[in-house]
């Protein structure tokens, strides 16, 4: 028997197999937004190139004024906020501008430019994308919407439906290796975190924009309305914001019928809104709605059973409300948030009679509180004149931040295929059918963290401990401690040691359709993880303006208990892809970037501006034994190598060309539908962006896959080619 379009080789297996089966970011003080570097294409930045002033072209003055704010930045990495300069863990930052300036029209295709994440598409647009990191699946990385877990826990595929459009943006951070301590449950191999704009307040920069309105179009029928406006407050204090947009393509394939099987079209609609009494209380909403269907064409099929015509239609809902409150030096971050998901699976598409339809819905419910407080251990001390505490003598002060909460989050599932049975069965609205499955699991956990700050040294460590009552599973205890030791101006080292857990999918312990055998008692997944790294960064020919970055980082994964689909294809025709733990598997990597920022004038510049340039590599091995006979489905395809260029040049006053390359190169093989085991073959990507800017709108064209690469992502699925896309931004 055949794999679809998975891993079909001489099966890379492990040595033994066992078939048994606002968090973080509600910490943060201030804001956060990426360096002066164009990062158009999402290299790994550090937290070493955060600054506080988003900009595009940059200037000896703008450059001045960042270095006097960089003390009140506080970044991600820790439970507890802290400063730039301080942070103990590596984290990338995507500003506002630089998602701008992309030639992609969805945050999945923005992430495939990050250095150590993989992304594979089964539909372009946003359809249904697979993101992972450092060889990891989808299943073992964790999404975030300001702060808040928006996973669904029925399987890693719909992880990435979100309800915010890239002009909803501020920024997007990305923290990879485990992060048990920081995000809890799910987030074994990474997290993304994704920060909305926030209503801009007395404080804010002028100019900031109150509406905008985007109208886009291109090949393949692909057309794009979208607005997002400012909502004025209804009294002193308050105010908020609301977005919608709406695109749809007819698609870059067809099925042997001659009918659309690769379409899209999809809806979405967010709304944020904030509360602000005085510097001790805080309160922030949003409501997000993301509607899309798309042709699966040929997504899940396999030489036996060749459907070209398959169709996914998914709802998800997300709401949420954050507090922070100040009480008596202690700092506490409440929040409490809703997310459901529903999708319906057309085996056939428009054809009930030939494959029933599958339903599912997951409902999520959490409640989190994150709290810190800051005390000392201190030699002499003496005020500085400006009402602030200074070190005297040769006995530092030792700073101390201690960080401290807890979670629960409820996961509930109705479905008519997996699960256990319902003791009552629960329609399904719009159908004639009712829910008979289903499951339910709550997971608790607590964690504290404490940062030790002196003055080049900043140590980070803590644990979390975690209780699902899935299995009756015991309270479980994973630690980490992140370090970094300043060395002057220029350098950074760090070096980190983590450990997170991840509960299986709803979809890994019960899918049992086609030729699946899920295993309902798999035991939860483990990883440990080591990471050492430093940072140069320094201005060239003593240009305040001009920075040259260059980051590295080694980093070992060792994983236990890691879930994959597999099959033996000696059983012939008995074959079926079976849900199993691998027992072992170790995961070894190198992460190199380097960036640089230089000033150009010439009489076609009205001032002088930048050129960016970016250039980052990724190599991944994994070991493993092997093993004749059988296939692996998820856990052993991985990008062994992986490399991003990108530069970013003013070509005349207002008008600047973007433009990106992405080359790598997947372990693993796909099956074609006569059989045929072919390999993953190297490829190269290159897309672009011409862009002209004015005060109130900026024209703009795109080329994605420029030079018309045929190319896989996974399996079966063919990639679009060259995509042409021109487009008008309104912004007032």
């Amino acid at each position: 028997m055949y794999k679809p379009q998975f891993n079909k080789r001489r099966v890379l297996v492990f040595h033994q197999f066992g078939n048994k089966g606002w968090s973080l970011f509600s910490c943060l003080g201030r804001e956060v937004v990426c360096s002066v570097l164009s990062v158009s294409t999402l290299t790994y930045a550090s937290a070493e190139s955060v600054s506080t002033h988003p900009v595009v072209a940059d200037s000896v003055a703008v450059s001045t004024a960042r270095e006097q704010m960089l003390d009140e930045v506080s970044v991600t990495g820790s439970r507890a906020p802290l400063t730039k300069s301080q942070a103990a863990r590596m984290v990338t930052v995507l500003e506002r501008a630089d998602i701008q300036q992309a030639p992609v029209q969805s945050v999945n295709d923005l992430l495939k430019y990050a250095v150590g994440v993989d992304v594979r598409q089964r539909s372009p647009l946003g359809g249904q994308t697979d993101i992972s990191m450092r060889g990891g699946t989808q299943e073992q990385i964790i999404i975030l919407l300001n702060g808040i877990n928006i996973c669904d826990p029925q399987t890693g595929h719909n992880t990435v439906d979100l309800p915010v459009q890239l002009s909803d943006i501020q920024r997007i951070e990305v923290l990879e290796g485990p992060a048990g301590r920081l995000y809890g449950t799910s987030s074994l191999v990474g997290a993304i975190n994704i920060v909305t704009k926030a209503a801009p307040t007395p404080a804010s920069p002028a100019g900031e924009e109150r509406y905008a309105l985007l109208a886009e179009g291109g090949s393949y029928g692909y057309v794009k309305a979208a607005a997002r406006i400012l909502l004025p407050p209804c009294r002193e204090g308050r105010g908020g914001s609301l977005s919608a947009s709406y695109s749809r393509s007819d698609g870059y394939s067809r099925a042997k019928s001659g009918a659309l099987n690769s379409d899209f079209s999809g809806l979405k609609a967010f709304y944020q809104g904030h509360y602000r009494k005085d510097d001790a209380v805080s309160v922030n909403w949003h409501f997000g709605l993301s509607d899309k269907g798309w042709g699966s064409s040929t997504a899940y099929a396999s030489p036996k059973w060749q459907a070209d015509d398959q169709y996914e239609h998914t709802t998800k809902l997300t709401a949420a409300l954050q507090a922070t409150l100040a009480w008596g030096g202690v700092s506490l971050r409440p929040s409490l948030y809703w997310n459901q998901h529903q999708d319906r699976y057309e085996g056939y598409r428009g054809r009930p009679d030939l494959l029933k339809y599958n339903y599912n819905r997951t409902d999520v419910v959490g409640l989190s509180l994150n709290s810190h407080f800051d005390w000392e251990a201190s030699g002499k001390r003496r005020e500085n004149g400006q009402g602030a505490l200074a070190d005297i003598g040769a006995e530092p002060t030792v700073r101390n931040r201690t960080a401290f909460g807890a979670e629960v989050r409820n996961e509930n599932m109705l479905s008519g295929n997996l699960g256990e049975p319902l003791t009552r069965p629960h329609h399904i609205s719009g159908t004639d059918r009712d829910y008979t499955l289903g499951l339910n699991r709550t997971n608790m956990s607590a964690f504290v963290e404490h940062n030790l700050l002196l003055r080049n040294l900043t140590v980070s460590a803590g644990l979390v401990v975690v209780k699902n009552t899935w299995a009756d599973m015991n309270w479980r205890i994973y630690p980490g401690i992140d370090a970094s030791l300043r060395l002057g101006r220029q350098w950074k080292l760090h070096a980190s040691y983590n450990s997170s857990l991840r509960m299986p999918s709803f979809t890994e312990m019960y899918y049992k359709l086609q030729g699946y055998a899920a295993d309902p008692h798999l035991k939860p997944e483990e990883m440990h993880a080591v990471e050492v790294g430093a940072n140069f960064q320094c201005s060239i020919f003593n240009l305040q303006s001009s920075i040259f970055n260059i980051q590295c980082t080694l980093w070992h994964h060792h994983g236990r208990n890691m879930i994959d689909w597999i099959m033996d294809t000696r059983l012939g025709d008995a074959a079926v892809w079976q849900s199993v733990n691998h027992t072992r598997l170790n995961s070894y990597g190198v992460e190199c970037a380097a960036k640089c920022s230089l000033p150009i004038s010439h009489p076609l510049l009205a001032r002088p501006e930048s050129v960016a340039l970016n250039l980052s590599y990724s190599y991944i091995y994994q070991n493993k034994d092997l093993e004749e006979g059988l296939v692996s489905q998820y856990a052993l395809e991985y990008l062994r190598h992986k490399l991003v260029a990108g530069i970013r040049l003013p070509i005349v006053s207002r008008l600047s060309l973007s433009a990106n390359l992405r080359w790598q190169d997947r372990q693993g093989q796909y099956t074609d539908f006569d059989g045929t085991v072919n390999d993953y073959s190297p490829y190269a990507v290159v897309d672009a962006r011409l862009s002209w800017q004015q005060a109130r709108f900026e024209l703009y064209g795109e080329a994605n896959n420029l030079f018309n690469a045929e190319y896989r992502d996974y399996g079966l699925v063919l990639q679009p080619g060259r995509w042409l896309i021109a487009g008008l931004r309104v912004h007032l």
